[in-house]
């Protein structure tokens, strides 16, 4: 099973329902003419529908963009295109397959929200085909946009020196007001599943190998059916391409081993479940697999002895007898902290604190940040249950080590936030000077009546 369960689109590549909506209510300037070349950016011509539809889609959304749409949307486009030329020349392609399978979990996502194939063409007013095309094309052109900027700036990493120097260079209204962080830590204790409701859900899945294996019945009918994996059973339990170290060791040593797609694998347990897996192709090194996942059922029963457990052990700390930092490291089951002193570690790859043992109140579970907000520095919450990470219930007790009051930022307490910001800061100016720079290099023409505009990028208007 992936290490990240919520499968999803991120970035440019996300295409929604409104994004896509019907550009038939379009309205524009210069209405007398069916089209129109609006810019020249080499050799390719950006039409007046172009920026008609993607103003549309911007609207269908409730996005504004940014300015006026007939300067903001064809310098976007006509950016577009200096980066598909220069992915031209460094031969940098999309990598289709994979698109695809996202392509597909888009269209399936389209079907589960609307009700059917057909009333997706109908809401789209276009042809299943088409539409598929369309958001292919947009996905496409997104990768291939972040991997040329991913190039010019993959040489981008911060000394200490360069930060020091960012930071005095900052005004002070630029410096980042840093909300209320704190440092918990953790100790879990999972409930003990009874043998027989393990061996139930071995069975359940036994069958549903031998229905497959038979002709019986579909892997995907069983896995939209069944799969305690919501976000792939939508799409009959496919995964898309991904490389081993997608997975967790567990799933990717037999989902990379499976050789025939008309046979199911062995029933396979990790820490979400129990699975089972069917290869549907290889390319290269990474594979696309089908899995149903069952969770054995935890009796109430099973989480109060596990409450019970973990009671008794907090008794023992509060007593002195022994330290919550020794019960992390030997009794804890969250193999996430234990081996940390029970610090949780921030795995919100959105936050500044991404990877340290500081957390914005937002980047907690809800259950915990319930249970410190009121709590003071070195005390302990009650036994409680909660669903971790993994979707399971378990037993925890948290401490509260630190309180970080709200401060504006500094290099000795956030200096991994200001040097993001400097590598952030020094990527964008990478890009704009490589933008530029291909502006003054390529040949642009904007017709009358499109240029009368304050343009990100200097350069576009070139001397006649």
């Amino acid at each position: 099973m992936k290490k990240i369960t919520t499968i999803g689109l991120t970035g440019l590549a996300a295409i929604s329902i409104a994004m896509l909506a019907d550009a038939s209510t379009k309205e524009g300037p210069k209405k007398n003419v069916i089209d129109e070349v609006a810019w020249i950016v080499g050799d390719n011509a950006i039409y007046k529908s172009e920026i008609e539809d993607e103003y549309a889609q911007m609207r269908g959304q409730g996005l504004s963009p940014g300015g006026d749409p007939y300067c903001v949307i064809p310098e976007n486009l006509a950016v577009e295109k200096l980066y598909l030329h220069q992915a031209k020349l460094d031969t940098i392609e999309a990598p289709v397959s994979q698109l695809s399978s996202r392509v597909d979990m888009q269209m399936n996502y389209f079907i589960n929200g609307l009700g059917s194939k057909e009333k997706v063409e109908e809401y789209f007013r276009k042809p299943w085909n088409a539409l598929r095309e369309e958001i292919l094309e947009k996905m496409k052109t997104s990768f291939i946009m972040e991997k040329v900027q991913s190039d010019l700036t993959k040489n981008v990493k911060a000394t200490p020196n360069d930060v020091k120097k960012y930071y005095a260079k900052l005004p002070e209204d630029s410096i980042p007001y840093v909300p209320m962080q704190v440092e918990v830590q953790l100790i879990q204790i999972n409930p003990i599943i009874p043998k027989q409701e393990i061996e139930d859900v071995k069975a359940r899945l036994r069958d549903y190998t031998e229905r497959v294996n038979s002709g019986e019945t579909p892997f995907s009918t069983l896995a939209i059916m069944y799969s305690q994996d919501p976000a792939s059973a939508i799409k009959g339990g496919e995964l898309g391409y991904a490389n081993r170290s997608t997975y967790v060791p567990e799933f990717a040593n037999v989902a990379f081993n499976l050789n025939d797609p008309k046979k199911v694998s062995r029933i396979v347990e990790t820490e979400y479940g129990y699975h089972i897996i069917q290869l549907i192709d290889r390319k290269g090194e990474q594979v696309n697999v089908r899995h149903i996942l069952l969770r054995p059922h935890v009796s109430d029963k099973d989480l109060r002895d596990a409450t019970m457990r973990l009671d008794s052990i907090r008794k023992e700390i509060a007593a002195g007898t022994v330290s919550f930092e020794e019960c992390a490291l030997v009794l804890s089951q969250d193999k996430d902290s234990h081996n940390n002193k029970g610090f949780m570690i921030n795995n919100n790859e959105m936050s500044d604190r991404f990877g340290t043992t500081r957390f914005e109140m937002q980047d907690l579970p809800a259950e915990i940040a319930q249970k410190i907000e009121h709590m003071q520095p070195g005390e302990m919450s009650q036994p409680f249950v909660m669903n971790n990470n993994k979707n399971k219930e378990v037993a925890v007790i948290v401490k509260l080590n630190e309180r970080i009051p709200g401060h504006k930022a500094n290099l000795s307490e956030d200096y991994n936030m200001l040097k993001n910001m400097y590598e952030n800061h020094a990527r964008q100016k990478i890009i704009k000077d490589w933008v530029e720079q291909k502006i003054k290099d390529t040949y642009v023409h904007i017709s009358d009546g499109w240029n009368n505009c304050e343009f990100r990028y200097e350069g576009w208007e070139k001397e006649k």
